[in-house]
C-alpha cells in the first residue's frame, strides 16, 4: 500500500530529483568548508559534515551495496567502496563503466581492506564523513548459506566497523544496514501472547534464534546490538534500518545465498503475517535518507523498512522466482486460510521511516 502507483512516478521521481539539486546547490553556495587539519575527533564540530562530501560503503559491490552507491552519486555524492579482496576491485571498475554509473565515474573509488582488522579499516574510512555499513558474511558450503559461525563473524566485524568509525577522525556518523529478522523472532509473537506490532523497539530473542538455528537472524541481532553498544558509548551518530527481504531485478540470480538465509522460518513468518519484502532501489532510497536526517538531526535510532506484507499470490510469485515449491514459504493453502484471522493481529509498522522521509522530501522541496 506504500508502493508509489503508477501515476504519481514522475511526480515523486521529479520532486527526488530537485532534493538532490537543493544539496548539491547548498554546497555550492558556501557549505563545504574546511576540515580543520589536524584537529581531534572531540574538538572537531560532531552536528557538522563541514560540507565533505566523500563517504565510505562497506559492500559496496553486493546487490544493496550498488543500488545505495548509484544513490549516493545522484545525491552528489562521491564514494570510496571497501573491498576485501583484489577481485572485487574488478567489480567496482564493472560498476564505473556500467551505463547508468558510467557519467558519475570519476567520483568512484575503491580501497582494499580487511574488515576483520580495525586499523584496515581506519585507513580506508580516512577523510570519509562517514560509512555506510552494508557489508555481510555468507557461507556457500552452509545448508541455507548462512552458518552459526557467520553469525559470530558478522557480529565482529560489526563491532571492528563501529569501532573504527570511532576512531577515524573525519568520521560523523554511520548508516548501519541489519534486518527486519533481528525484530520479529520473538518468543510472544510467535505465541500470540505479546506484542501485536513490529516495529523499531522490537528486538528478536537470541535463544529462539539459537534453538530454531536461524543464524541469519542471528547474525544480524547480534551485529547490531553489538553495533549500537559502540556507538553509544563513544558517541558516533547511529541509525540502523531493518529491511524485509530484499527483492527487486533479478535479486535471486545477484543475491540468492542471502534470500535463501533470509527465508529459514519463511512458514512461520507468513502465518503470522511477518512474511515481508523491500524494493532494493526504495531501500537504496531510505539509506540515504537516513544519512542526510543524522546530519540535520531529523533521524535517530532503529528503522523498519518494507514495502508489501505477502499474501498466498505474492508467496507464489516469490517461489517461482527464486525456484522453490510454494509449500516451503507458506504451507499449503488450507494452512494459510487456518491462520488468516492470526495474520490480522500481527502488524509491521515502518511509520518511523515514512515519516522522516516525507518530512525530508517536504524540506528540501520548499527549499528549491
Amino acid at each position: 500500500m506504500r508502493i508509489v502507483r503508477a501515476t504519481d512516478t514522475f511526480s515523486a521521481e521529479l520532486k527526488e530529483f530537485m532534493c538532490a539539486a537543493v544539496q548539491r546547490r547548498r554546497d555550492d553556495d558556501g557549505f563545504r568548508g574546511s576540515r580543520g587539519g589536524g584537529k581531534s575527533r572531540n574538538a572537531m564540530d560532531l552536528d557538522s559534515d563541514s560540507g565533505n562530501r566523500l563517504v565510505c560503503v562497506t559492500g559496496g559491490v553486493s546487490y544493496l551495496g550498488r543500488a545505495i552507491v548509484k544513490r549516493l552519486l545522484v545525491h552528489g555524492y562521491s564514494v570510496r567502496i571497501v573491498v576485501d579482496c583484489p577481485e572485487d576491485k574488478e567489480k567496482v571498475s564493472e560498476m564505473e563503466a556500467d551505463a547508468e554509473t558510467a557519467s558519475f565515474s570519476n567520483r568512484i573509488t575503491s580501497v582494499v581492506s580487511r574488515l576483520t582488522e580495525i586499523e584496515s579499516l581506519i585507513k580506508a574510512f580516512d577523510g570519509c564523513a562517514g560509512v555506510f555499513h552494508t557489508s555481510a558474511f555468507v557461507d556457500p558450503a552452509g545448508i541455507s548459506g548462512y552458518s552459526k559461525s557467520m553469525a559470530e563473524l558478522e557480529a565482529k566485524v560489526s563491532e571492528n566497523v563501529i569501532e573504527a568509525c570511532t576512531r577515524t577522525a573525519s568520521v560523523r556518523k554511520c548508516v548501519f544496514t541489519s534486518s527486519l529478522l533481528a525484530c520479529t523472532w520473538q518468543n510472544n509473537t510467535y505465541n500470540n501472547l505479546g506484542y501485536s506490532v513490529i516495529n523499531e523497539e522490537s528486538w528478536s530473542d537470541e535463544q529462539l534464534c539459537i534453538d530454531n538455528k536461524l543464524w541469519y537472524a542471528l547474525g544480524k541481532l547480534k551485529a547490531e546490538k553489538a553495533a549500537w553498544r559502540i556507538a553509544d558509548s563513544k558517541g558516533l551518530k547511529l541509525a540502523t534500518i531493518c529491511p524485509a527481504l530484499i527483492t527487486g531485478p533479478d535479486f535471486f540470480n545477484r543475491n540468492s545465498t542471502s534470500t535463501l538465509a533470509y527465508l529459514k522460518g519463511a512458514k512461520e513468518m507468513y502465518s503470522n503475517g511477518l512474511l515481508a519484502t523491500m524494493d532494493v532501489n526504495r531501500l537504496a532510497k531510505a539509506h540515504v535518507c537516513l544519512w542526510e536526517g543524522l546530519g540535520n538531526k531529523t533521524a535517530f535510532g532503529r528503522y523498519i523498512s518494507f514495502d508489501t506484507i505477502l499474501s498466498r499470490d505474492g508467496a507464489e510469485k516469490l517461489a517461482k522466482d527464486i525456484g522453490v515449491q510454494i509449500e516451503k514459504i507458506c504451507g499449503n493453502s488450507n494452512d494459510s486460510d487456518a491462520n488468516a484471522e492470526t495474520d490480522a493481529s500481527l502488524q509491521i509498522s515502518d511509520k518511523k521511516l515514512l515519516d522522516l522521509m516525507s518530512r525530508t522530501l517536504r524540506s528540501c522541496y520548499h527549499e528549491s
